[in-house]
């Protein structure tokens, strides 16, 4: 049913192949539709014979490879559009949609037909709030599995539920995050933006994807109104869900009281002051620094990965503080990625707490992030993590530099998909692409991605023998 859902969502990129007059890539986009919902359906009548509930290995198995095949199936629309020729580079990009990273094998995204930029914006919008998520609140009958699936996908260290059921919480995020989509939507417009391209970046944004229908990213369009209204929503899109719906509820303190806010918010501002500084000789006002610096200081922390500006041809200091910001990423509930502010400042607290018990071994202390202790599995679920996320990075960029990219590309590449952002630096920098990455390199660095948005875990579980043994 999963297939279903996904195929279904192509239909609404139909319509701009109507208004575009682009008939071949209508063709594509209904033989797409027709084998990915015709193999959902295979499967469904295959299998309606099981039993119904799915318990924790199923929602795993779910969750994980159905990340794999919506990549699959994602793709058909660019093989059959005559997008790509080359299966790889088309699983990249359809991953990249998904994961919400935005890195592109495309060398010139104007010439793709509007109807199947549409589809790729799409992938942005599904994969940002979570296909596996829509897929819980429109199918509530998943059983107890239905808990795991949804928090198998839902960023950060502690996912809790908005509402005593767990389809509810689905639909209760859905719905916040159609409505900052229109909001956005309708401010773009007003800016001057088309009906079409203000509902794309809006999809590219709330998702903090990063994907554009221009070449030059946002920087095309010029416009520090423009700059300011997606700054603000990579904002509020890297922000955690949960307190929307606290704040609409009537709690309005909650957001104000949220230490992770707080942090987020203060890094977003310091960052954005020192970045503004460093590259004000670059433009000649400190007025448009700040507007540069802090649309990719925005969209680097949020993991969007927009472009108004080429950072690198920053000064080292800037670029090593954006690099840093790589690894960092949004608020845990958020739609963006990396580790998360929350987990981070789990770690700095348990590593203060070792170097206090070096002279006072004795004391007693607990985790708390707000005020609230964090629990001993939680802090060390979040050790895991992190220990993963550095060691697979490690290794990522050596293989990259196997493959023979310079260290800087190589390290680079591996921890923007690793951490669904985007650009990196030197040949795949943010007025470059991917396009030039070995094929190899790409199918790892799809797993990359894969890996980043579903956090490591649900996805490398499958590949323990003991997952798939009765």
């Amino acid at each position: 049913m999963l297939l279903v859902v996904l195929g279904i969502s192509m239909l609404g990129s139909l319509p701009w192949a109507y208004v575009y007059d682009e008939w071949n890539a209508a063709v594509a986009l209904l033989i797409s539709v027709a084998i990915t919902a015709g193999s959902g359906l295979g499967l469904f009548l295959w299998g309606r014979r099981s039993r119904l509930t799915i318990y924790r290995r199923e929602a795993l198995a779910v969750v994980g490879l159905g990340w794999v095949l919506i990549g699959v199936y994602g793709a058909l629309p660019f093989m059959f559009g005559g997008t790509f020729t080359n299966f790889v580079d088309a699983y990249f990009e359809t991953i990249s949609g998904f994961t919400t990273t935005g890195a592109t094998v495309l060398t010139d995204i104007e010439v793709v037909p509007r109807a199947l930029l549409f589809w790729r914006m799409t992938t942005h919008w599904l994969g940002g709030m979570g296909i596996i998520v829509l897929f819980v609140a429109v199918f509530p009958q998943l059983g107890v599995g239905a808990k795991q699936m949804f928090r198998s996908e839902v960023p950060g260290p502690i996912t809790e539920g908005l509402r005593p059921k767990i389809k509810e919480t689905a639909v209760a995020l859905w719905k916040i995050y159609a409505f900052l989509t229109l909001l956005e939507m309708g401010l773009l417009m007003l800016c001057g933006m088309s009906f079409y391209e203000a509902l794309s970046h809006s999809f590219a944004t709330m998702a903090t994807g990063g994907y554009s229908t221009k070449n030059k990213s946002i920087g095309f369009y010029d416009s520090v109104a423009v700059d300011v209204v997606i700054t603000l929503f990579m904002f509020l899109a890297g922000i955690n869900f949960t307190l929307y719906y606290l704040v609409i509820r009537g709690n309005w303190k909650a957001m104000v009281r949220n230490s992770e806010f707080r942090l987020y918010l203060g890094i977003s501002l310091i960052v954005t002051l020192l970045i503004s500084l460093d590259i004000w000789s670059l433009h000649g006002s400190l007025g448009k620094a700040f507007q540069y610096a802090g649309f990719q200081t925005v969209a680097i922390l949020t993991t969007t990965g927009f472009g108004t500006d080429n950072f690198d041809l920053y000064p080292a200091f800037s670029k090593t503080i954006l690099v840093c910001l790589m690894f960092i990423g949004g608020s845990a509930g958020s739609t963006a990625g990396g580790m998360k502010i929350s987990r981070l400042m789990v770690l700095f607290k348990v590593a203060y707490q070792e170097v206090y018990h070096v002279f006072r071994p004795q004391a007693r202390m607990s985790v708390k992030i707000g005020g609230a202790a964090v629990g001993e599995d939680v802090t060390r679920s979040i050790l895991a993590f992190f220990t993963s996320f550095v060691g697979f990075f490690a290794l990522g960029s050596i293989f990259m530099t196997a493959l023979g990219l310079d260290i800087i590309t190589a390290s680079t590449s591996v921890v923007a998909c690793l951490g669904n952002i985007g650009p990196g630096l030197a040949r795949v920098g943010p007025i470059e692409n991917y396009a030039d990455i070995p094929a190899v390199g790409k199918a790892f660095l799809s797993f990359c991605m894969m890996l980043g948005r579903l956090e490591l875990g649900t996805l490398l579980v499958l590949l323990v023998p003991d997952f798939w043994r009765r």
